[in-house]
Order: structure tokens, then sequence, then C-alpha cells
């Protein structure tokens, strides 16, 4: 029997090829996302579906789309888009794409932190408003990162290689998570294991790199921010509820803290209106997987991991 594979939005062509190779595909073509109602529409029959990280997907859908269905890929590493045990008590198995990505989202989020930082941003914009400047040496200083110290929160795979990034810039490394990080990479990183408290109050540059949970749900909120040094600055590339938009605005605008860079926001694709107001605050749409060569390889992952699944075999990247 010919399968039918669902993809919820436009992927590379490389993996609707791989799709095409484990059944008959559908690639919905709007121009933005499908509505809860169209999305339940779309999945009907489906024995596949390949999510984007905008997709519900819980048991609701899953009963949409038939008990046929075997496999959803969500796109994407984190997979708070997913109910989980919902899906998965009803047989079907979920996938993400993680490891595909450390490297760009590492890229962007030291970029971020120049952004920032330097103010670039802030610079760029002075010019295409056409205003008039003369160089002189009080002219728009910002913060160097040579001796400061880097807060990471969440040092898995991304955390890391930002770490590792952070360094050949001299910066020294803190980190907070769940647990301990093998003492090798804690050597490689010359990085210590802080409780957040203590890595708010010690950290020149928080990073956020940890995934969104009902515990890391504003995990940076009022509170956290009065934690931190009024000198520091605030960087969020890993999922938008981690922080608290409204208190953080509150703080940048008191100037509680010195910055924030943004790539992910609470109500995606929605910014909190005063964070825009604010020229201490770097803001990007989500880009941090955003290089040809990773969102290729993050939609060819989903799709090899479909093929996988229909082929009655192991799964590449399971969600447990």
């Amino acid at each position: 029997m010919d399968k039918r594979i669902v993809v919820t939005r436009t992927v590379p062509e490389a993996a609707v090829a791989v799709l095409r190779e484990a059944g008959s595909v559908h690639v919905c073509t709007q121009d933005g996302p499908l509505s809860p109602a169209e999305l339940r529409e779309a999945v009907r029959g489906a024995h596949a579906v390949v999510t984007m990280l905008h997709d519900r997907v819980d048991a609701e859908l899953v009963e949409a789309a038939g008990p046929q269905l075997e496999v959803v890929a969500n796109v994407a590493v984190g997979y708070d888009n997913v109910d989980v045990p919902a899906v998965t008590e009803r047989g079907v198995v979920v996938t993400n794409t993680p490891g595909v990505l450390v490297d760009a989202t590492a890229d962007l989020t030291l970029g971020l932190l120049l952004m920032v930082t330097r103010r670039l941003a802030e610079g760029e914009r002075l010019l295409r408003a056409r205003e008039p400047w003369t160089f002189h040496l009080g002219f728009m200083l910002g913060s160097g990162l040579q001796g400061k110290t880097l807060g990471i929160v969440g040092l898995g795979g991304i955390g890391q290689a930002v770490a590792r990034r952070a360094r050949a810039f001299g910066m020294d490394v803190v980190y907070t998570g769940r647990r301990q990080a093998p003492a090798e990479v804690e050597a490689e990183l010359g990085a210590r294991r802080l409780p957040l408290e203590e890595l708010l109050r010690t950290a020149d540059v928080v990073s956020l790199h940890c995934p969104l949970t009902e515990q890391t749900r504003h995990l940076i909120d009022r509170d956290a921010l009065a934690a931190m040094k009024p000198t520091a600055y605030l960087v969020n590339t890993s999922r938008g509820p981690v922080v608290d938009e409204k208190a953080l605005a509150e703080a940048l605008r008191e100037g509680r803290i010195a910055g924030a860079a943004l790539d992910v926001f609470e109500r995606e694709p929605e910014v909190e209106p005063a964070l825009l107001d604010l020229d201490n605050v770097v803001v990007v749409p989500h880009l941090g997987s955003a290089t040809v060569e990773t969102r290729t390889a993050m939609a060819e992952l989903a799709a090899r991991n479909v093929a996988a699944v229909l082929a009655g075999e192991e799964p590449i990247t399971p969600v447990r």
C-alpha cells in the first residue's frame, strides 16, 4: 500500500526526494502556518507527518490523522510543540533533528553577542537613518569580551559549541543545568558549574540554551533579571517563553541590565512592542539554524526518520 506522507510546510527538495522513496508525498505550500483546524484536515489519512515548530501536535491531531499514523517527524531539535506522551501512547513515533544545527546556532549566538555588546545594530540603524556622525574616542562605546564571564544556561551540544567560541574571544565560562557536564567537557571548556542564582550574579553575559519545559518557562523573570549585574547582557537562542519579555523590557528600560539579544520570542512571530522601542535590544526572526546547509540537513534528517519508521526500522533520532 502506498503510504501517505504530509509535510506541513515547504522543505528543501532534497528532503522531499527522500520522502518520495518512502511513499506518496503531499507538501502544504501555504504562505504561513496552518491553523489547528487546517492542520487536522491536512493530516487526515496520513501515515507520516513532517511538522514544524509552530505546529501543535497533540492527541486531537493524532485522532484526526487516523489509526494508520505511524510517525511524526518534527523539523527542530526542540519539541515543546509536541505533546509527546499523548502522541506516543497512541503508538505513534516522535522524532526530532538534534545535532545538525549545533554549529549554526552557536555561530548566531556569538553574532548576537557581538551585535549587542558592540552596539553594531544600533550603529547600522544610525547610518541607515542618515543621521550625521563623526568619529571621536567616546563615540558609541560598547563592551569588550576579553576577561568577561559567559554564563551558559544549558550546557548541551549548542551550549558547549557556544562556550568553545567564547573561549576563543578570551571569555571565562560558567554554566548551570540539570546535571553536571562530563569532567572532560568541563576541563576542555574550563567551565565551572554554578547554581542559577550564582550564575546570574556572576556572569557578564547570560546565554540561554535550555529546552522549554514547565520548569524553564519564564526561567528568566523579574527576579532573575534583578539578580543580574547592571552591566550584564542576556542572549536567548533557545525558546522565547524561557524569558518573560515584559519583565525584560522593563529591566532594559530602567537600566537594570545593559542589553539583550533575542532570536526567539514568547508569542512568535509577535515581539513584545516595548522591546522594539529600545536601542539596547537586538532582535532577529528565529535565524539560529538559518543556513542553507543546516536547514537542508534538518529536513533531510526528518525525512530519513520517516523513511525508517515506514520501512519498519528504528528511527534515527527518536524522542523518548
